[in-house]
């Protein structure tokens, strides 16, 4: 859920917190029965596909159909507060700055992820790495340099010269060994 938000902040919102807590809260009549990837929408396509990956599913909000209250009344929006969380795992709070992630089962209160923290990085799902001070378990992700020279490590260079032979079978001088171009190990 966190990268989802981030990205929606960064990119559907384009920055601005106050649009983005304005539709979570205000938009559903009665709740979200799920957030979908509808919050991607301008996001780049790369961000795009690594969460399309099982599909792209909206947003959906409760149905008032089949509800009905105490006094018969419209049901009213529901709104979580920290007496309410019950059943719930993980808690986020919109703050100007960035995201309070609280993990419920092991936390009252989280750290806030800056809102500029890189959707794609790896988040720790283990609420107590959560701590409300700390450094927070985010693992920025690879740069393209270093995804780069990772994908190229893998290339096997011999140290020892290839013997040849010259034509009439006598072994053939070795050649002198080139220097690598790029980086040196």
């Amino acid at each position: 859920m966190l990268p989802l938000l981030l990205s929606a902040r960064q990119y559907r919102f384009h920055g601005d917190v106050e649009a983005l807590s304005h539709h979570l809260i205000d938009t559903p009549v009665i709740g979200w029965e799920g957030i979908g990837t509808d919050l991607l929408d301008g996001a780049p396509d790369e961000l795009r596909d690594r969460w399309l990956r099982r599909g792209p599913y909206p947003s959906s909000q409760f149905s008032a159909d089949g509800i009905i209250t105490p006094d018969g009344s419209p049901p009213s929006k529901d709104i979580v507060t920290e007496q309410t969380t019950g059943g719930l795992n993980w808690a986020y709070v919109l703050h100007a700055d960035g995201i309070e992630v609280i993990g419920l089962y092991d936390y009252d209160r989280g750290p806030v992820v800056p809102w500029d923290t890189d959707p794609t990085s790896d988040f720790s799902d283990y609420a107590a790495r959560w701590p409300p001070t700390g450094p927070l378990p985010v693992t920025p992700p690879p740069s393209p340099a270093a995804s780069a020279a990772r994908a190229s490590s893998g290339t096997v260079r011999s140290a020892t010269p290839v013997r040849t032979t010259a034509p009439n079978g006598a072994p053939a001088p070795v050649p002198l060994a080139t220097p690598a171009v790029g980086r040196t190990r």
